[in-house]
């Protein structure tokens, strides 16, 4: 007789926010699988409601203390798209700065205290701490100069105040950004070493056959790796601009999460984040990084999402390029931020948060205020995905102990560094009244 199994992880460990995992196999295969999200909905397109355009950039950063950078940079790209106004390539220099700012904090956190412990058999970044000081210190160095950034440009680390539609409400100095620079330097020899450390690490062998390969889906932009612009494009022939987003994308809601699955419509599941980005756009990458992959024997495409890390690891190696590059070609704007005018429109923006595609949309009418707001946050296009990924993974892993299979399980839901807070802003409710008879 076969006998049902299960593996039920009731709070996962090592992620942004409180989900919980659900799945039923036995020796024929996987029969359920459930990636649960119970945080509650936080309604944040449904607050927005009501409030001025110019608000928006500082709401949305509250959706995430971890990648505030990204949800107010997608706020701003959707209203100046509404409002037909485009920044001076000054403001936009600095706001990819202020993005580099976010992806290495954002990214040290995940690589030195989240993911790491998965790959050398510790529980937490604290007990590994006291054998791998090293990775944990330089790791927190690294975050510090993430930090760094945001809090110069951002106006302070967490929640940043200062950016604006139309550019920001200050500018720095050439003499304010240039105390960044050593910092950066140190933490470009730091992240070079951190990736050389992650390629050595041991990978479970998992890639997916031809009939179940990923779709991965990232902005692509001619001239840079992108991070606030460029056009949707995918690894199976997708090439749009933003404002087509809704054509191509849906999002659905399942009985056991407060956060929506996304699916890409009459493909299904697909796949954002660093790993997107990096198999769709490796011919941006700054030399140095292409050298340091080069080196390492890191191919231009990568299938296998336990090597995420390094892939992590080599846009924080970017994040640092880029950073000093443009502190090095810095000219200070002649206003901090461009005008704009309120009028009836709707608008699309999209930027690379660290966890991959965020998408926002909003309405605004005659007199400047939000009549309608879609927030699509990377893990929940990400779901699919990932229990998918646990469908395929686990019958290469029956053989192992109840125990290690969890943690095998459990480390493939944080290759994709999910950030479940995030994904929980909004729940589809559908309420119907029965009409009673008058008395």
């Amino acid at each position: 007789m076969t006998r049902t199994k299960t593996v039920k992880v009731d709070y996962l460990a090592r992620v942004e926010g409180e989900g919980a995992l659900y799945i039923r196999y036995d020796d024929r295969g996987v029969h359920d699988v459930k990636l649960k999200i119970f945080e509650p909905p936080r309604f944040f397109e449904g607050f927005m409601r009501g409030r001025d355009y110019l608000e928006a950039p500082d709401i949305t950063a509250r959706i995430c203390g971890i990648c505030p950078v990204a949800y107010q940079m997608s706020s701003v790209h959707a209203m100046e798209h509404a409002l037909g106004v485009t920044v001076t390539p000054e403001l936009r220099a600095l706001r990819r700065l202020l993005y580099c700012g976010e992806w290495i904090e954002s990214h040290s956190l995940h690589i030195c205290m989240l993911h790491a412990p998965d790959f050398l058999g510790y529980p937490s970044a604290v007990a590994m701490a006291k054998d791998h000081g090293k990775i944990v210190q330089d790791g927190l160095q690294i975050k510090k100069a993430g930090n760094a950034i945001v809090n110069l440009l951002g106006g302070r680390e967490v929640h940043p105040i200062n950016v604006r539609v139309g550019g920001f409400y200050r500018v720095p100095t050439v003499a304010e950004l240039n105390p960044l620079r050593e910092p950066l330097l140190r933490g470009r020899d730091m992240a070079m070493d951190l990736v050389r450390w992650a390629a050595s690490l041991p990978f479970p062998k998992f890639e997916r056959d031809m009939s179940h390969q990923y779709e991965f889906v990232a902005l692509s932009h001619p001239c840079e790796y992108p991070m606030s612009e460029g056009r949707i494009v995918s690894t199976r022939g997708l090439d749009i601009p933003v404002s087509e987003y809704d054509q191509h994308f849906r999002e659905e809601q399942v009985e056991y999460s407060s956060a929506l699955h996304s699916a890409l419509i009459e493909r299904g599941a697909y796949f954002v984040g660093p790993m997107a980005r990096y198999n769709i756009n490796y011919a941006q990458l700054s030399p140095l990084v292409k050298e340091t992959a080069e080196d390492i024997g890191f191919p231009p495409f990568c299938a296998n999402p336990f090597q995420s890390i390094v892939v992590r690891c080599l846009e924080v190696l970017f994040a640092f390029d880029e950073a000093l590059r443009i502190i090095d070609s810095y000219r200070v704007p002649q206003k901090p931020y461009v005008e704009t005018a309120r009028k009836s429109a709707t608008g699309y923006g999209a930027t690379e948060a660290p966890r991959g595609l965020l998408f926002h949309r909003y309405s605004i009418d005659d007199a400047g205020k939000i009549t309608d707001a879609k927030i699509v946050a990377p893990t929940s296009q990400n779901q699919k995905t990932i229990e998918h990924d646990l469908r395929l993974m686990l019958p290469k892993f029956f053989h192992l102990p109840e125990a290690q299979l969890q943690a095998q399980c459990e480390q493939a839901i944080r290759n994709y560094d999910p950030c479940i807070s995030c994904s929980t802003h909004f729940l589809r409710l559908d309420l119907r009244h029965s009409e009673r008879s008058q008395p």
